[in-house]
């Protein structure tokens, strides 16, 4: 559930490099090597009720993914899974995350999980829920945060009068379990100690490698880096394993890897090594066709 609790939107990565994507006709899904498209992208929703281990997934059509009954195909044990807006909000469209290392399996109501197949059509990029037993890594998924969700701001309200260093300091535990005549009572809730614990693990934890932020140029070499684009760790070092990542990020092949210029705002290419200690890179991505490479 970690992957998810601070996520107000994701793409979901599979084993073959490739995302879920939602189709156009606003009913099925697929899976494709280029994830900058809005179709890419899944809203977190977490349902209110007694299992808060699961959660909802909605597509930009606003519709969600949703784990059917039906066989995908005769013969085949894999189910079909679509994006949908049924009238009751029922466990057919609750996914639950189980957590593999740094990988993640979701699980349905079924006991199935998401699974994004390969071979030859039209099983190839096709999505169903299944119990695979040779293709055990068929159905792990790494979660790529698109969005966070706002952080949450915790006021205490204090007395009128000025609070001591006695008030701000820890309280003691007697003061916590008597009954207290002064006006005013401190407690510590256990969704407050996990948020500020996490919080902490946070701080304390520093990433590996860097992060990268990326930007498609078009054909007519326009860029709309404006706004953060997507995001993912980048763990090695050169220029070269850095391009290579983002081909496989973007679905496109000789691209150009380009920094803007602070100072007038051009587009100048990368050619030299990375920027040191891991610094967080905006890398704006030239296709092969866009003007911007003349």
């Amino acid at each position: 559930m970690e992957f998810f609790e601070k996520a107000k939107s994701v793409r979901l990565k599979s084993h073959h490099g490739k995302f879920l994507h939602a189709n156009s006709n606003q009913q099925t899904v697929h899976q494709h090597r280029h994830g900058t498209s809005k179709t890419a992208k899944w809203t977190v929703e977490f349902p209110e009720g007694i299992n808060n281990n699961v959660v909802r997934l909605n597509s930009c059509y606003g519709k969600y993914l949703m784990a059917t009954d039906e066989q995908f195909l005769l013969g085949v044990t894999g189910l079909k899974v679509v994006q949908s807006l049924p009238k009751n909000l029922d466990s057919s469209i609750e996914w639950e995350p189980v957590k593999v290392g740094s990988l993640v399996k979701l699980k349905t109501r079924y006991g199935k999980f998401l699974r994004a197949n390969s071979g030859l059509p039209p099983f190839r990029n096709s999505i169903t829920h299944d119990v695979p037993y040779r293709h055990q890594d068929w159905i792990l998924w790494e979660v790529d945060i698109v969005e966070l969700l706002p952080d949450v701001t915790i006021i205490t309200t204090i007395p009128h009068f000025q609070a001591s260093k006695e008030l701000l300091s820890e309280p003691k535990p007697e003061l916590l379990d008597g009954d207290l005549s002064s006006s005013f009572r401190l407690t510590f809730s256990r969704s407050s100690k996990i948020h500020n614990q996490s919080k902490f693990d946070a701080a304390m934890t520093k990433p590996e490698g860097r992060l990268i932020y990326y930007y498609v140029a078009d054909e007519k070499g326009t860029v709309n880096d404006a706004v953060k684009g997507p995001s993912f760790q980048f763990k090695g070092q050169g220029l070269e394993e850095l391009t290579q990542k983002l081909e496989e990020e973007t679905g496109l092949k000789n691209i150009t890897l380009c920094l803007r210029n602070k100072i007038n705002g051009n587009l100048c290419p990368l050619k030299l090594e990375l920027p040191p200690n891991n610094a967080t890179m905006h890398v704006v991505v030239v296709p092969s066709s866009s003007k911007a490479r003349e």
